[in-house]
């Protein structure tokens, strides 16, 4: 097959449709840890996973592979707003793979090899009302997805016996070959004895004698369709007869106008030759049709999804142009820009109201891309936040309902969990993207990890923003426009020194200068050599002062520094994030820099007690209004964990700066807003860690803005609001 090149005008053309005004749309209603579902005695602390998922038929019943910790888990959705655990069942020294439900049972894929060389496994039958093991077949290999016809008279297994990444980097051929295996279904019973082997070898082009079966799917005259990722193939077959009917090469994708470097920085300027879509997922779309994520998994992965026609044509490529709707979003992952980008693995296909849905997976994105199906090129319709790294996906088009299975744990990190995400589609407008970039110079305005925030003095619902040390090659200051839903990005620029993108530079904080330029806080680290300091820019972004912090400050450091900076006539004052060596227990500095004598001066600020063992509060952003600083401070502590964000107040009257290595007064705060309440509220998902921007605009309305990490073991969310007047606000009033 001749490779496809799609130029950007095509990928960009291919992403601006928008949903109709009078169409539900699809929101986040719940988000479900799938640690809740450790069995008693288990360690809360264990990696879970939420990797494939399924339903039961009355739609009710959520059902998950959790490899990681060798079991299955359920979750009753009965009160998809309220969804609670259902059980687990665990596959002592196995792992589980795949599930799919019938008539009251769950079928489950169970690897139980020895090794890559000793594969085995087999197919559990699994009783979803008493949630107990009632049979299983021996499968003769390692299995990985397991379909179930729509009639539910059969069942498939890809048979995947796949190949060590270590041996040869991962080079095929590897033997032993994979293959397919299908079973009858009685009462949603299979049996094992009727079980017949699809062998594969010598299909594919690419590594003939060694197939890999990835993914399985029937359609409506109970055909099978398969993917064979490594091989770059899709093999077509007859489920009643095990007949192969079909197959062809998946073909390839050269891209242009796209970001292939991990360089700290998202620019869409690369080119990428012909290279093998190795798709992952396979959905049917009709009988005549076929949709494929091209994740890759060895040297191609296209970034996109592809619809083929049974007969291989190509009917539509997606090309960049998922990719760019989602770097829009601020969901591109850099780190993995050079292999993969954003990585689409998962698929679901439903139809609700007589309209058919694709929804794309992208497991380094974390997000998923609704589109409409049209029977040419398919319509974007928006875009959904799914936790990090969503693998499987279910929906429940008689209750309006979608699922997706979330299989990064970051419990180690003390960071997100696995989790379920819950979505209905109703009336009204999409709850995210809260904030979006838009086009310049032919592409989408990269963006992520906004650690600063800023208001214009002269335009209400303008502000600017900040990247920080995610995107190390390209600091940037945004220009943001909140007059609209969502708030888009409007510009961008790089900070520069001496003609050259400025380097060592962590920003967290940015205020106006009154002159058109802005003045910086970069966070240092001094076991990495970044110093902490303050920048003095010009509106074009480049630096025109340095001003590092005093010997008499340096003496007590750590890396936790600048968080935020605000000017108030001739001082500029700075939040430092946590304590250094020489402040007391749970305090911190409000630091002072006099733009007139050069001087430096300090206060303290109290910090609450962290509400947890190895947790911390600090400080995160610093704004002024009136005669008041307002402060964000925080824990570090993600979903039910998060006890503390929130809006404090401190009198400029009480900032009175002391000068640094002596005394230093201790200023009262005011608690104005508590924040969790918000971020609980926003989109429905866990509550985020940080929240590292605050600023005020000319009509006195705040804007909150939250840091993603640049989508780095993150769920690449940026949560962007406004919370009304802050000098109307307090404790009691709150939101």
């Amino acid at each position: 097959m001749r490779p496809t090149r799609l130029p950007a005008a095509l990928a960009l053309l291919a992403s601006t449709a928008l949903p109709a005004a009078a169409e539900p749309v699809f929101n986040r209603i719940a988000s479900f840890p799938v640690a809740l579902n450790l069995p008693e005695g288990t360690d809360v602390k264990a990696p879970t996973s939420a990797e494939i998922i399924a339903a039961s038929a009355d739609g009710n019943t959520l059902v998950y592979s959790d490899s990681p910790h060798g079991g299955i888990g359920f979750v009753d959705i009965t009160d998809p707003k309220a969804p609670k655990a259902g059980g687990y069942v665990a596959f002592e020294g196995a792992e589980p793979t795949s599930v799919a439900t019938v008539a009251g049972n769950v079928l489950v894929g169970v690897n139980t090899s020895e090794s890559f060389t000793k594969p085995s496994g087999v197919l559990a039958t699994v009783s979803i009302a008493d949630r107990k093991e009632t049979a299983r077949c021996d499968l003769g290999g390692q299995p990985d997805s397991v379909a179930v016809s729509p009639d539910g008279t059969l069942a498939a297994v890809a048979i995947e016996n796949e190949r060590d990444e270590d041996v040869n980097d991962g080079a095929l051929p590897q033997m032993p070959a994979g293959f397919v295996v299908i079973l009858p279904l009685k009462d949603g019973t299979p049996d094992c004895g009727a079980l017949r082997k699809v062998e594969l070898t010598g299909v594919p082009e690419i590594a003939g004698e060694d197939p890999e079966p990835e993914f399985v799917s029937f359609n409506a005259n109970n055909e099978l369709a398969v993917t064979l990722q490594e091989n770059n193939h899709i093999v077509l077959i007859d489920g009643k007869t095990g007949d192969v009917t079909g197959h062809f090469s998946a073909g390839t994708v050269a891209l242009e106008n796209v970001d292939a470097q991990d360089d700290g920085k998202i620019a869409f300027t690369d080119t990428i030759e012909a290279r093998p879509r190795e798709p992952d997922a396979i959905k049917w779309l009709g009988t005549d049709r076929l949709v494929v994520a091209n994740e890759g998994d060895w040297k191609g992965g296209t970034r996109g999804f592809t619809i083929f026609n049974r007969d291989g044509t190509v009917s539509y490529e997606a090309g960049a142009s998922f990719e760019l709707e989602v770097a829009k979003a601020g969901h591109y992952p850099d780190k993995r820009s050079d292999a993969k980008g954003i990585e689409p693995e998962g698929l679901e296909v439903a139809e609700f109201d007589g309209q058919r849905y694709i929804f794309v997976l992208s497991e380094r994105g974390s997000v998923v891309g609704v589109y409409r199906d049209t029977g040419a090129a398919p319509e974007f319709a928006q875009l959904l936040p799914s936790g990090i790294s969503p693998e499987g996906a279910v929906a429940i088009p008689a209750r309006n309902l979608l699922a997706t299975a979330n299989e990064a744990d970051l419990v180690e990190d003390g960071a997100a969990r696995s989790h379920v995400m819950i979505y209905e589609r109703a009336e009204g407008t999409p709850a995210y993207p809260q904030i979006v970039s838009v086009e310049k110079n032919g592409a989408p305005i990269g963006w992520g990890a906004l650690g600063a925030l800023a208001a214009d003095a002269e335009k209400p619902m303008h502000l600017f923003a900040a990247s920080d040390s995610v995107y190390g090659k390209a600091p940037a200051i945004y220009t943001i426009d909140a007059s609209s839903k969502p708030a888009r990005i409007t510009d961008s620029m790089i900070v520069t020194e001496t003609g050259q993108t400025a380097e060592k530079l962590d920003i967290e904080g940015i205020a106006l200068d009154g002159a058109g330029g802005f003045w910086l806080a970069s966070e240092g680290n001094p076991e990495k050599e970044v110093p902490h300091q303050l920048l003095h820019v010009d509106g074009k972004g480049a630096v025109i002062e340095k001003v590092a912090f005093p010997e008499a400050l340096l003496a007590g450091q750590t890396r936790f520094g600048a968080e935020g900076i605000a000017k108030v006539g001739t001082k500029l004052w700075v939040a430092v994030q946590r304590p250094w060596k020489d402040d007391p227990k749970n305090t911190t500095k409000l630091l002072a820099y006099d733009l007139d004598t050069k001087e430096w001066g300090a206060v303290r600020y109290p910090l609450e007690a962290p509400s947890a063992e190895g947790a911390w509060v600090g400080l995160s952003e610093i704004a002024v209004q009136g005669d008041n600083a307002y402060l964000i401070e925080r824990d570090n502590l993600i979903g039910d964990a998060a006890k503390l964000k929130q809006i404090t107040r401190v009198s400029l009257a009480d900032m009175k700066p002391a000068p640094l290595g002596g005394d230093l007064p201790t200023v009262e705060k005011t608690v104005v807003r508590d924040l969790v309440p918000d971020l609980k509220a926003q989109t429905a998902g866990y509550v985020v860690d940080k929240v590292e921007g605050l600023a005020i605009d000319k009509d006195g309305t705040a804007f909150i803005v939250t840091d993603n990490d640049g989508v780095d073991d993150s769920s690449g969310e940026t949560l962007f609001f406004a919370v009304g007047k802050l000098d109307e606000q307090s404790a009691a009033a709150g939101n």
